[in-house]
């Protein structure tokens, strides 16, 4: 039988993780899985406004982590996916398409880039930078790989993993004047911006989410003689438990950021933050006001909600295509209640679990998983000495209990050390057993409303 060809695109935290879980639930004999990312290493997402103020972050070789899995690296970046003909278009490939070793291949020549400035990330990710370029609403010039006539993957099953960008259009002026940390190179250019203001700058942080919150205290802590603000649409922490506003409005006095509440941001310009009730001088401005969907799967057949979302049922595959499986923030997920899920690290991981799983089960003839995603906290860093962890119902409301102080950020030290860990154990360290392939799953849409 021919081997089941198992396409997985993007290499986030939901993308390596359904990666490597696919690969310790089939035999290799039966399917071939390949992931395809423009950087040959993993990022930790969640660690970008530590990278912006100037720290650096351990290496995660793609090489080294699915070293011996049986998984397929090909460095290069997805520009197309035909539905139809179940393809996927990528250009600038490099390196080789061996699978992964830990050796001296495609996946470890990225070693040490999270710490080598801007400079580098950018050498070694031209597919990344033209990305994050097109978001920024500028004009990407052609390198010498995307020249060439794009490379065409054929796939059995698409796992489409690749999450969001920051929304650079949120905001008159941002795309071309304000700094993001949705992504490494955004983190970078930072960074070597904050490097190189002049003590007492001005840093305006527009955005009071969770990723706000964390880059403006990361911030304000490792460049104490910056002038740091943060503008937020409603009140500081309203989001948080009484507990947690008071610990999180602690924490800014101490650390002397100004907060700006109930103020709208109209417009953003190279020394400036423009609000409905006049201007906050800005040398720096950084805007968190969300993530938006990766824009290649509105450009498809693929069913998607008005934000660019992957419609999908259950098991995370695709209501309009069955051979395609959307997870992490690419995916409109149901959460409790019907509330579709929040964009996040803690959001995405279960669904890949759950899409990986399901593949695996339809392949084999298992009995399909069913887990309901939830909530369970939201943990908060605070600069390196101070943290916030929320506890919150299943639908991700705010309840009184709360963890703050030192122990807090050891918490969620801890909780981005794990995450970074079941990207590379994805079975969470338990033993697994590969089962054989029984069959083809049938791509009709009446197979899939049946299963």
């Amino acid at each position: 039988m021919q081997q089941h060809r198992i396409i997985v695109i993007g290499a986030g935290y939901t993308g390596a993780s359904a990666a490597g879980r696919l690969a310790g639930r089939l035999r290799r004999e039966d399917v071939s899985i390949t992931l395809v990312n423009a950087e040959p290493d993993f990022v930790e997402r969640v660690r970008m406004h530590q990278l912006a103020v100037g720290q650096d972050l351990r290496p995660r070789p793609f090489g080294e982590m699915f070293a011996g899995t049986g998984v397929r690296l090909k460095l290069a970046k997805v520009t197309g996916i035909d539905v139809g003909r179940r393809t996927v278009s990528v250009t600038g490939t490099r390196g080789t398409d061996a699978h992964a070793r830990g050796t001296q291949d495609a996946g470890t020549q990225g070693r040490g880039a999270q710490g080598r400035g801007a400079q580098d990330a950018d050498a070694q990710d031209r597919g990344t930078q033209d990305a994050d370029a097109q978001d920024r609403g500028t004009q990407v010039r052609g390198t010498q790989d995307d020249a060439r006539e794009p490379e065409i993957l054929e796939y059995d099953t698409l796992v489409y993993a690749l999450g969001s960008t920051w929304n650079a259009h949120a905001v008159p002026g941002a795309a071309e004047h304000a700094h993001d940390i949705a992504g490494r190179p955004g983190a970078l250019r930072l960074r070597d911006r904050l490097a190189a203001l002049a003590p007492g700058g001005p840093v305006v942080v527009v955005g009071g989410g969770l990723t706000g919150v964390e880059a403006a205290t990361e911030i304000a802590e490792s460049r104490p003689d910056l002038d740091v603000s943060l503008v937020a649409r409603g009140a500081l922490g309203d989001w948080l438990s009484p507990k947690g506003a008071r610990h999180l409005r602690k924490v800014f006095s101490g650390l002397r950021i100004t907060a700006h509440e109930h103020t709208d941001v109209t417009a953003v310009s190279a020394d400036r933050v423009t609000t409905a009730d006049g201007g906050i001088p800005a040398a720096v401005t950084v805007l968190t006001t969300g993530f938006a969907a990766h824009p290649i799967a509105r450009a498809t057949a693929l069913e998607t909600a008005d934000n660019g979302q992957i419609v999908v049922d259950g098991t995370m595959r695709s209501t309009s295509h069955p051979d395609v499986y959307a997870i992490g923030d690419a995916a409109l997920v149901a959460g409790p209640g019907g509330k579709p899920l929040r964009m996040s690290c803690a959001s995405g991981i279960p669904t890949a679990w759950q899409a990986a799983d399901s593949i695996a089960a339809r392949l084999t003839g298992a009995k399909l998983p069913t887990a309901s995603p939830r909530y369970f906290n939201q943990c908060v860093s605070l600069g390196r000495k101070e943290g916030l962890i929320q506890y919150v119902t299943a639908d991700d409301r705010a309840v009184s209990a709360a963890l703050t102080g030192r122990l807090a950020a050891l918490y969620k030290e801890l909780v981005c050390k794990g995450a970074a860990w079941g990207v590379a154990n994805p079975t969470m360290g338990l033993p697994t057993r590969r089962r054989r392939v029984t069959g083809q799953p049938v791509p009709t849409r009446a197979a899939a409303e049946a299963a």
